[in-house]
């Protein structure tokens, strides 16, 4: 199970939630005037594997994110077949088989939530496939003004008919702990201390210095080629990384996956896309209803908000250093400072309370090295915040299968 696309589908879905939250006066925090609706969020592509169907209940804005929806029966029927799923987490419906979308056939989405509603899509049919020629790293100065790092992807249907493209994301990155030690602080057991809330220096057998970490696009990505010459994906900046931003500090990779989409999914995620923009989002004039292609089969009434888009998908990975871009340039801020101190052991009064030994205690700093100054409003000990000196708390040790280096 690909877990980034299911937080894909989170935020798809809390998108489609806010369009519906609209009010008629200017915004404010509370909606009174709520209508809850089923949200359904489905790509058939025509990759050999368990395909997903993602559905939840709108929410109310000041609420925490999407109810999902449970217990509904979900299919695809397409080519005479009918493909069964199965809800493997709260929302989330995986077939019960591996399939893909095939040519010159139509696909049709049928749910029947738990209450006994049902609903149905409109009829798609797989769209065509369009091989990524190049996905390049660049550096670049954007129009910000920013420097930093362009993902660029280049792609071209000789046919022509590809038209539409949506592009999504995963990227994964190396961290290196900046103030890792092979030692660690720990309380000293009290048979052994010699002093009130004394702290020992140990060997650490539990931080690690390097760890690697993911993370997936968040924003609907588009480009198309229907007002071009030809169908060309020229130069098309999926992704912009500041120099500044940590994760590209050691070695990064991308996996760009690049979707031919109808011309009803462009114009769905496209409206979908401007309409959840800050200044329409929160303007006086509000959009109201994006209605998709997935109705409601009891009620010509009932609002369904979402889209069962059938469309080809194609991806590719790079990796890169930050020395290939950036040759002998100071490494992007970590993302902490890494500010060094030196708690006491102990306050002045009786009893005392114990500082340090309590930090050790609650896994909140990283030993950085002894304190050999005098000075008595100093602990023994420099400390750094723990994610300075184990990155788990950021990352995992075991590097994905995928990678290079």
């Amino acid at each position: 199970m690909n877990r980034s696309k299911n937080k894909y589908k989170i935020i798809f879905a809390a998108l489609l939630t806010m369009l519906t939250s609209s009010c008629i006066e200017t915004f404010e925090a509370t909606f009174e005037d709520f209508e809850s609706a089923i949200v359904v969020e489905a790509t058939l592509t025509n990759m050999m594997e368990q395909q997903t169907v993602f559905i939840t209940r709108t929410f109310k804005f000041e609420e925490d994110g999407p109810s999902v929806e449970t217990n509904a029966n979900v299919q695809i029927v397409g080519g005479g077949n009918t493909y069964l799923f199965q809800e493997n987490e709260p929302g989330l419906y995986v077939s019960e088989q591996t399939f893909a979308a095939q040519p010159n056939t139509t696909y049709q989405l049928l749910i029947t939530t738990q209450d006994g509603r049902s609903y149905s899509s409109d009829e798609q049919t797989f769209t065509t496939t369009t091989q990524i020629d190049n996905v390049r790293a660049e550096r670049i100065t954007n129009d910000d003004g920013e420097d930093g790092v362009a993902i660029l992807v280049d792609s071209f249907d000789a046919s022509g008919n590809s038209l539409n493209y949506r592009y999504e994301y995963e990227e994964t990155f190396k961290i290196i702990a900046p103030f890792w030690s092979p030692l660690s602080l720990e309380r000293t057991p009290l048979d052994v201390a010699t002093q009130i809330c004394e702290v020992s220096v140990v060997p650490d057998d539990k931080s690690e210095e390097t760890c690697f970490a993911s993370d997936f696009s968040n924003a609907i990505i588009q480009t198309s080629t229907l007002d071009l010459g030809e169908d060309r994906v020229d130069n098309f900046m999926v992704r912009f990384i500041s120099r500044d931003n940590y994760i590209i500090s050691h070695r990064y990779s991308i996996l760009v996956r690049q979707y031919v989409q109808s011309n009803s999914a462009f114009t769905f995620y496209e409206t979908l896309n401007e309409f959840s923009g800050s200044e329409s989002l929160f303007s006086e004039t509000q959009p109201g209803f994006l209605e998709g292609n997935i109705r409601s089969d009891s009620s010509d009434d009932e609002k369904v908000l979402g889209f069962f888009d059938v469309a080809s998908v194609v991806e590719r990975r790079i990796f890169f250093n930050y020395e290939d871009l950036f040759p002998g340039e100071p490494l992007p801020p970590y993302i902490d400072p890494c500010e060094l101190s030196s708690p006491v052991l102990s306050t002045p009064g009786m009893p005392p309370k114990c500082v340090l030994a309590v930090q050790t205690d609650l896994n909140l700093v990283s030993y950085a090295g002894n304190n050999d100054s005098s000075d008595q409003t100093e602990g023994p000990y420099f400390v750094v915040p723990t994610v300075c000196g184990d990155c788990q708390e950021i990352g995992k040790v075991q590097p994905p299968d995928f990678w290079i280096e």
